[in-house]
């Protein structure tokens, strides 16, 4: 039900190289760096991303349609200390993301096809993807891998992140997988800036980024990266 999600304002735009390292410079100097980062890069980002049998998640962001959502099972720096599944719930402008944690032993069993191992669960959002899997089809569609430089700042929950690397794997679909092949899809210059928000977003802190300056896009790195493996695998 979409009045008991919280959905957030989400803006993305690409960045060339030098507005990067611009934009970075100005950011680091106000916002604080996300706790979780190794060092001033960030940390690493590598989703497993899920759709339907027909394909429905690439095909509503592709036509764009209004309301959609994406079940994704999420790690960082390739570590299985955190596992999570989460939802991305797109509703316009506005995007809600949900989260619960699975164990290493879960992982497997779903990538196995075992789904009954979420059977069980009484989180709701684990009973909505063991629905998805099971009466909708949905199997492991294509892992998203990415470095993320994240800036926090309270006032507003503003979120300011910079992706940096951003790869398909085209392999298979084991997150863990130490042998998994990867393909770029965008130009080695290409850094994804994404700025979030709740309510507002503090005058300060939209004169420091100024937004306007650069082209939004409707940038879905899913939808990138399982373009990459149709157009390997036609």
């Amino acid at each position: 039900m979409i009045h008991n999600k919280k959905f957030r304002h989400e803006m993305k735009y690409y960045l060339h190289v030098f507005d990067y390292l611009s934009l970075r410079q100005k950011v680091s100097a106000v916002l604080t760096l996300d706790k979780n980062s190794l060092n001033e890069e960030g940390y690493g980002i590598r989703s497993l991303y899920f759709d339907g049998i027909h394909n429905h998640s690439i095909y509503d962001k592709n036509n764009g349609v209004f309301n959609r959502e994406k079940y994704r099972i999420r790690i960082y720096n390739g570590s299985d200390q955190k596992i999570s599944l989460e939802r991305k719930s797109k509703y316009g402008d506005y995007v809600c993301k949900e989260a619960a944690p699975i164990t290493r032993a879960e992982y497997e069993a779903i990538l196995n096809r075992d789904i009954d191992v979420l059977s069980q669960k009484d989180h709701p959002l684990l009973v909505d993807f063991y629905a998805a899997l099971k009466y909708r089809n949905f199997l492991p569609s294509v892992i998203v891998d990415y470095v993320r430089e994240a800036y926090i700042y309270e006032p507003g929950n503003v979120r300011i992140t910079f992706d940096k690397r951003l790869s398909a794997g085209v392999s298979n679909v084991d997150l863990f997988d130490s042998n998994l092949i990867f393909e770029e899809p965008l130009k080695p210059e290409q850094t994804i800036l994404e700025v979030k928000f709740d309510q507002y977003l503090p005058d300060n802190i939209r004169q420091l980024v100024q937004p306007e300056r650069f082209v939004r896009s409707a940038i879905s790195k899913y939808v990138i990266c399982r373009e990459v493996n149709i157009k390997r695998f036609k």
